[in-house]
């Protein structure tokens, strides 16, 4: 079963200082909880290592698109099945609005447990107003990568069918196949 997760904040930096933080892949273990690495494999791929509900998880996952001071899309390519998009909405000259986009599939009893008490959609805003916290109390972005990932494509927020290539960590391909 995919489960949708959507939330937004509003962060008092510029929508270019928000969004070159959150190309920063490598930056993600200082704002997102259970996050223990992101290893940027080059432009397009990440591999992730993570702790979800208790369960170490690493999984590979690759920008789908990526418009600079607009959006970031990505699906996983192995482990985890997930996928979904940050986008970015100024709110005038100094303040930007961030919303997350994403689907998963829990896997695994502890998993499809902790998706029923909404784990994932409470560290998700958990993790949203960290961000909020660490750039506005630096006020400057870490770094920034301003390339552009299939601009013209316009997915929208890809889901888990495009994490189809994914195979779970049981070996199968997407969860709610099984």
């Amino acid at each position: 079963m995919t489960t949708k997760v959507e939330k937004s904040i509003e962060v008092d930096v510029p929508v270019s200082t928000a969004y070159n933080q959150w190309t920063q892949f490598e930056e993600f273990p200082r704002f997102m909880g259970g996050v223990h690495e992101v290893r940027q494999l080059d432009d397009q791929r990440m591999h992730w290592v993570a702790e979800i509900g208790g369960v170490k998880r690493e999984w590979d996952a690759k920008v789908l698109e990526q418009v600079p001071d607009r959006k970031v899309a990505w699906a996983a390519t192995s482990g985890a099945t997930n996928a979904g998009a940050v986008h970015f909405q100024p709110i005038g000259t100094d303040r930007t609005q961030v919303r997350l986009c994403m689907e998963y599939e829990p896997e695994g009893l502890v998993e499809q447990a902790g998706d029923k008490l909404h784990i994932v959609e409470k560290r998700a805003e958990a993790d949203l107003e960290k961000f909020k916290s660490y750039i506005e109390s630096r006020g400057i972005e870490t770094g920034a990568w301003r390339g552009t990932i299939d601009e013209g494509r316009t997915l929208g927020t890809p889901g888990v069918e495009y994490a189809a290539s994914s195979l779970g960590d049981d070996g199968r391909t997407r969860a709610s196949e099984r």
